[in-house]
């Protein structure tokens, strides 16, 4: 099963002779039709082609419904790796906002705290949180531990992870010069963050 495009109720889907009318879906004139508004999903069949009684074989259709948007939202889990925003910064963790499972976006609201001993993988000692993350960074981080129903323990430690977005107080995007440090292009300001080295 793979989710499509979002579609809206009313909208054309599939000629019946093409598709099973699934969930979230109608039927008018031959035509399947979006019944609500979600995603357009298509299953394709366990067995395509199907033995009939007379030993023959009857073509098994897939079926198209449409996956209502308030059922379809993504939920972090252990291993995902999650686009958050930092909120508050304390002496030993980040609370962050996780805005982003992969590349689908969260409608509900989950929150992520980083601690001290998951923002790098070497020299754990002397990582200090107010030199690594500040209020308004976006982060990438993996989920590490799913914490209570809607807070998540998350890490930075790998290199690809850490901060990918920095404003300077100057308000432009910082640039990051080394794994350690951005710096604002109209300032030249430094400032220390954990940043996500680039693909």
């Amino acid at each position: 099963m793979a989710l499509q495009e979002k579609v809206i109720p009313g909208t054309p889907l599939g000629h019946m002779q093409d598709y099973i009318p699934g969930p979230g879906t109608y039927i008018h004139n031959d035509y399947v039709y979006a019944s609500l508004l979600g995603f357009k999903t298509i299953t394709k069949p366990e067995i395509e082609n199907k033995e009939n009684l007379k030993g023959g074989f009857i073509k098994e259709l897939p079926t198209m419904s449409v996956l209502d948007l308030k059922t379809s939202n993504v939920i972090p889990e252990v291993g995902s790796i999650v686009t958050a925003q930092v909120l508050r910064i304390f002496p030993k963790l980040a609370g962050l906002k996780i805005v982003m499972v992969g590349t689908n976006p969260c409608t509900d609201d989950f929150s992520g705290i980083i601690r001290v001993q998951d923002v790098r993988a070497t020299e754990k000692d002397s990582v200090q949180i107010f030199q690594s993350f500040r209020p308004g960074d976006i982060v990438k981080a993996e989920v590490i531990s799913l914490g209570d129903s809607k807070s998540y323990y998350l890490s930075t430690a790998k290199n690809e992870l850490g901060v990918i977005n920095a404003q300077s107080p100057a308000g432009e995007t910082m640039i990051p010069i080394s794994w350690k440090e951005m710096q604002c292009p109209k300032t030249h300001v430094i400032e220390s963050r954990k940043c996500a080295k680039p693909f």
